[in-house]
């Protein structure tokens, strides 16, 4: 599924779609407003709100993507080391399934009554999804007060130096989780491995590395070789390495990295087998055989995301779970925006009556490919029309993307990214599509384009799906009204 590389630089306002752009509901350096006219010279200062506090943390550095990890240590040392006063961390890196492999594993630990933080990125609706606090029976995303006070923390004590919002973002996770007592955080990478922010754990109980493609090539490397060598940067001496299945080149540098760190590998595909039988999870190791039910999250590479947690938990010692808690991990896993089904919401009225529409942040090739695949898997099922509502980020390889879909659909629809001025212009995507044979329009928005399809003659009402990029998925999901929780 998407990596969560594409949103380490998140936009610092949290407001809606429709507030941002109006000026209302966001407050702070580059946003509209400012200091409240009842605010006096000698009233108590007034606690910032989030959007005004991102702003703010967001102006101490003049780029949003700054790799390095002097600046985390620095202040990770000011404030006393709390990345070294946390429960086991199970450190998560690759290009796709991040996101999904933490949802399987949280689902599969709090299955077993465990206490789980979470620190994943990017954010879709609000920062605080961020940030998961462990509780007996379930966790919960921080409060804003509570998420406020960390990074205002954070802010004292840095005392104006430079650092990027990704940096301070991260020691704030840091802070909450060793604040609360837990048994285990997962933590996910944000960009990369070797100089990520979250690569200052000195002993994780596991690293984890989902499969690795071509993303984020100005940053991590023009090669899959050089990708996988900085994502494999966060295998640590002696700790256990779980992979899924890598092609050759970048196996080849996880193989290394390990024998160089004495890491015990367990790879897919040699120390664990997963597949899929009777639309069952049949996964095997050499401590035996497990018959599961399928994924909740929809598509067969999730079958894949749930064999690597699933080996993760059986690899580290310290988690000895039934095979029940993971059957109930397996089915109860939720992550927004991969393969997602809206059912309901504003945004899903505008569509035709007895349309499927699916959400999906995927951006690069590899996101395209799986979700290409899942949709070959939906036709085969029930067949109907497909149609897609597509926005992208310029840095993104839209031909890389769009190829996958080129044997599905014939109809696209091409729409801006709301507040986002890195965003690709609807006319360079739309071209993208066109060399690919593909019918494509312009919508000025989501909704619209909705709207458009609705007034379309069709004897089966179509498949519609909106993808291309998280930034426009998190949109999506504030318009519906369903952001997650």
């Amino acid at each position: 599924m998407p990596s969560a590389d594409e949103g380490t630089g998140r936009r610092a306002c949290q407001a809606s779609p429709a507030a941002a752009a109006t000026g209302q509901g966001c407050r702070g350096g580059g946003c509209a407003g400012g200091r409240s006219d009842s605010v006096n010279d000698t009233a108590a200062p007034q606690q910032p709100s989030l959007d005004e506090l991102i702003a703010r943390l967001s102006a101490l550095h003049p780029s949003r993507i700054s790799l390095g990890l002097e600046r985390m240590h620095r202040l990770l040392a000011q404030l006393d080391h709390p990345e070294r006063k946390l429960p086991p961390v199970i450190h998560v890196a690759g290009t796709n399934g991040k996101g999904s492999t933490v949802a399987y594993l949280r689902a599969m630990l709090e299955a077993a009554g465990l206490r789980v933080h979470v620190f994943t990125s990017p954010w879709l609706v609000r920062i605080n999804e961020s940030y998961r606090l462990g509780r007996v029976g379930g966790g919960a995303l921080v409060d804003d007060d509570e998420l406020i006070a960390a990074l205002l923390q954070c802010e004292q004590v840095n005392a104006g130096a430079p650092i990027t919002f990704f940096e301070v973002k991260t020691v704030a996770a840091f802070v909450l989780f060793a604040k609360h007592p837990a048994d285990v955080v997962l933590l996910e990478v944000g960009l990369g491995g070797r100089l990520d922010s979250t690569n200052v754990i000195e002993q994780p109980a596991a690293s984890v590395l989902t499969p690795i493609s071509m993303d984020h090539m100005e940053f991590l490397g023009d090669t899959r070789a050089l990708i996988a060598a900085e994502k494999a940067a966060i295998i640590k001496r002696g700790c256990p390495v779980i992979s899924a299945a890598q092609a050759p080149d970048a196996m080849a540098v996880i193989e290394r990295e390990a024998r160089r760190q004495r890491a015990p590998l367990f790879a897919a595909g040699e120390s664990w087998h997963v597949n899929v039988e009777r639309n069952r999870l049949v996964y095997q190791d050499d401590r035996g055989l497990l018959d599961l039910p399928a994924p909740k999250l929809f598509g067969r590479h999730q079958f894949d995301n749930a064999g690597l947690a699933i080996a993760t938990l059986r690899a580290v010692d310290q988690f000895k779970l039934t095979t029940k808690a993971f059957e109930e991990g397996i089915v109860g896993a939720e992550w927004p925006a991969r393969m997602q089904r809206l059912s309901s919401g504003a945004l899903t009225a505008l569509g035709p009556q007895g349309a499927e529409i699916w959400l999906d942040g995927g951006h690069n090739a590899e996101g395209g490919r799986v979700v290409a695949a899942a949709l070959g898997d939906l036709e085969e099922r029930v067949s109907r029309q497909l149609v897609m509502i597509v926005g992208m980020m310029g840095n993104k390889d839209a031909p890389a993307f769009l190829a996958n879909f080129a044997g599905l659909t014939r109809h696209i629809i091409v729409v801006p990214i709301p507040n986002e001025s890195k965003a690709m212009a609807p006319t360079d995507l739309a071209a993208a599509a066109r060399t690919l044979g593909m019918r494509v329009e312009i919508a000025d928005g989501v909704a619209s384009a909705l709207a458009g399809i609705a007034r379309l003659a069709y004897e089966v009402p179509p498949r519609i799906l909106i993808t291309g990029s998280l930034y426009l998925a998190g949109h999506v999901l504030d318009l519906n009204g369903t952001p997650p929780t």
